[in-house]
């Protein structure tokens, strides 16, 4: 039961380090960039409920946790749909950042 603990929390570990390169690699779409965020954090809460099981039952900080990755993606969304209305396209090069 260790080697598979073990076995699963490195997995989740390479998942989350696999999307923090996709995300500091590839600076082409907005989508592109939220969607290894949202792969980071769905790797970090797999993370935190492998912990928390050997911890205990602690499911609220969980659910909390989840709570706050739903939010920043519903903010990101927010923010693509902005962008794209008001510049057509979610492309990183055709919008100077400190204009939006």
């Amino acid at each position: 039961m260790m080697i598979f603990s073990g076995l699963m929390s490195s997995m989740a570990l390479f998942m989350f380090l696999s999307g923090a390169c996709s995300f500091i690699s590839y600076h082409k779409h907005l989508l592109n960039s939220l969607l290894s965020l949202e792969f980071m954090m769905l790797s970090g809460f797999w993370l935190l409920c492998l912990q928390l099981s050997v911890i205990g039952n602690e499911a609220y900080f969980g659910l909390f946790f989840l709570t706050l990755v739903v939010c920043e993606g519903a903010l990101g969304l927010s923010l693509l749909v902005y962008i794209v209305r008001s510049h057509g396209n979610d492309y990183f090069k055709s919008f100077n950042v400190l204009e939006c």
